[in-house]
């Protein structure tokens, strides 16, 4: 798991709970609960489906990016390495 991946996506995270709304309909998507979101902040396939969350709704993309000061393109390609690296590890 590539580091920088792995904090971009806790650094999208930090920003999807900066919004209650938000913050539930990532857990509604999800299917997580906060105490197993806590719990699985270290598991790869956590990680890929917070990127995923945001590369399913554009306009979030757009704004996670633009706060985290990068482009939407690199938070959409560290959801695809997670996603991919989780597939090969399996």
């Amino acid at each position: 798991m590539d580091e920088d991946d792995t904090a971009l996506a806790l650094h999208a995270l930090g920003w999807i709970l900066s919004d209650d709304p938000r913050a539930e309909r990532l857990l509604g998507m999800t299917g997580l609960d906060p105490d197993s979101l806590r719990a699985s902040l270290g598991e790869q396939a956590t990680l890929a489906a917070i990127l995923s969350f945001l590369t399913t709704h554009e306009a979030d993309l757009i704004a996670c990016a633009e706060a985290l000061d990068v482009t939407p393109e690199t938070l959409a390609a560290a959801a695809r390495r997670l996603e991919g690296n989780q597939r090969m590890d399996a």
